[in-house]
């Protein structure tokens, strides 16, 4: 490996840990304001599903957390499962995550209940774990396989999250999360070419 191309890859990596770090202590710096100075006030910027104003949700409830456990609980599996999709390209983050904050956004406000916020960062979570689960089946490449395998692994036992449980957890934003990122996985996939004799 070249010096150019060290310095390259460095780069990169600190590119990916300011966006994915930045990101993540905004989300901090909110909850902490939210909780400590404004009492809870902005959590009704989540989602409220089929009313007009809710859809402002769809934007801002992956910013939101209902508490710190809460925002814990998603920081580690956002910042690995974020990167992971960087390792590629630093863009594909952003398709990812704009396709995901859609598709789960509009998900939640069409199917869930009437009465109900729903703020937190684990539709995105969702969409990041559709996304590299199927990479590896829309590319078929030997890296993307590897990499679904692994977070597979890893992170495989949080498919069930997406069905109906808790009555305070949003199994439709995780639903409708993980759908976005197959669509993204799809959108974003780049399969070998086959040639014909």
């Amino acid at each position: 490996m070249s010096r150019e191309d060290a310095k390259a890859i460095f780069s990169e990596l600190k590119t990916q840990v300011i966006i994915l770090g930045g990101i993540a202590a905004f989300m901090w710096c909110l909850e902490i304001v939210d909780l400590f100075l404004l009492r809870g006030a902005l959590n009704i910027y989540g989602i409220i599903p089929r009313t007009e104003i809710g859809l402002r949700g769809i934007l801002f409830a992956p910013f939101l957390h209902g508490d710190l456990f809460h925002l814990a609980a998603n920081t580690v599996p956002f910042l690995t499962l974020g990167w992971l999709i960087m390792l590629r390209e630093t863009r594909d983050f952003f398709t990812v995550s704009g396709v995901t904050m859609l598709v789960s956004g509009l998900g939640v406000w069409l199917t869930a209940p009437s009465n109900s916020v729903h703020i937190g960062a684990s539709g995105l979570i969702f969409g990041y774990l559709g996304f590299l689960l199927l990479r590896g089946f829309f590319e078929r490449s030997f890296v993307s396989i590897a990499l679904s395998l692994i977070v597979g692994f890893f992170y495989g036992g949080a498919i069930w999250g997406v069905l109906p449980s808790h009555p305070a957890i949003s199994w439709q934003g995780h639903l409708f999360g993980f759908i976005g990122g197959a669509i993204a996985a799809r959108l974003l996939s780049k399969p070998k070419r086959s040639y014909n004799a």
